[in-house]
């Protein structure tokens, strides 16, 4: 054991208390490298240093110059605070072995023209977010279906798009700039197929799909297997009846994520280490705010208010969540999942506007 590494060891036995909380391990200019979280900090920091050589653990302590926690009232508040500073740091270690590789989500990107594609993590790239899923070939193949049947483009971002709505001082005939586009399986936004209106129009109709309002994908694609069963294209029209299968199935995922997070809308009361208990007010599965437990009745007045205010604030019933918001839901859901008697701490939340 190097002097630096035997210097953090003494560090933690002389400091850090068997209480829940987070850790930063830092390097050698200050750079986070690693964020943790236990109901037992100590002992979670002193594992560490007796871990094997070519453990995780082994090689962030031997590049850590520093070793930083703090405690919080609870496990919740140590999970919460853990993720928070993931987003915000980007540590090297995290962000490398902690990518939940089972999942993946439906992207409806923010753009002119907007893409619907598949992503294995909720990132910082604007629009809103479906899922989490299981399998992404599975997936990936529900998304190729919509994009077929409401004519979405899933070219790269970067692909230059003309659409006939873009006054053109010498306008031209184009040709649409890919294979989709040629056989109209795509609006060929590219080539002046159709306009802003016409696209959007279509994009609307995916987003009701994916949040459950609407079917017109899986319409449209029973009328396709009629279509082949009349004109005895059996095998066709097998393939099109397994395709409407997943897209059932997604469409019933998102209807019980929606329920999910239609329920995950209290008040959350967390008795805390040494009576620091914390109220957290849950909207829609996440975090709107949250303060110390109330003890007096002009506390409690003043948390009543907030709360009013939270869940009168009008806000739409999407199911899509913005970057920020994904993973917070996630874990949110997974929390109660695994605790469900925490539910015996809620307490229901006002009627909301919409």
């Amino acid at each position: 054991m190097s002097s630096r590494v035997a210097s953090l060891l003494e560090h933690v036995r002389a400091n850090a208390e068997n209480r829940p909380g987070i850790y930063r391990m830092l390097g050698p200019s200050g750079e986070v490298l690693y964020v943790g979280k236990s109901v037992r900090v100590r002992s979670r920091l002193l594992s560490y240093f007796r871990a094997e050589p070519g453990d995780k653990a082994a090689d962030i302590i031997a590049h850590a110059h520093q070793v930083e926690w703090e405690h919080t009232p609870s496990e919740f508040a140590a999970l919460l605070r853990e993720l928070r500073l993931i987003k915000f740091h980007r540590p090297l270690y995290n962000v490398e072995h902690k990518r939940d590789r089972g999942h993946c989500f439906l992207h409806l990107t923010k753009e002119a023209v907007p893409r619907l594609h598949v992503v294995g993590r909720v990132t910082g790239a604007s629009g809103d977010y479906y899922g989490p899923f299981q399998g992404q070939g599975a997936v990936s193949d529900v998304v190729r279906a919509v994009n077929d049947l409401l004519e979405l483009r899933d070219c790269a971002a970067d692909t230059p798009m003309r659409l006939a709505n873009q006054g053109q001082l010498f306008p031209l005939k184009q040709e649409p700039l890919c294979m989709r586009g040629q056989l109209s399986r795509c609006l060929a936004p590219c080539a002046g197929g159709c306009t802003h209106a016409e696209y959007d129009a279509r994009i609307a109709q995916a987003r009701a799909f994916l949040e459950g309002t609407s079917d017109v994908p899986l319409t449209l694609l029973h009328e396709r297997m009629a279509l082949a069963a009349r004109r005895l294209q059996f095998e066709y029209a097998a393939e099109l009846r397994d395709r409407a299968e997943r897209l059932k199935n997604l469409r019933e995922w998102m209807v019980s994520l929606g329920r999910t997070m239609k329920r995950l809308s209290f008040v959350y009361t967390v008795p805390g280490h040494a009576g620091e208990d914390r109220v957290y007010v849950l909207r829609r599965g996440s975090v709107r705010d949250e303060w110390p437990a109330p003890r007096t009745p002009e506390e409690r007045e003043a948390l009543e208010a907030r709360v009013r205010e939270i869940f009168e604030r009008p806000e739409p019933e999407t199911l899509g969540l913005r970057a920020h918001e994904a993973q917070e839901v996630m874990l949110i859901a997974r929390w109660f999942h695994l605790h469900p008697d925490e539910f015996d701490q809620a307490t229901a939340a006002p009627p909301t506007h919409t």
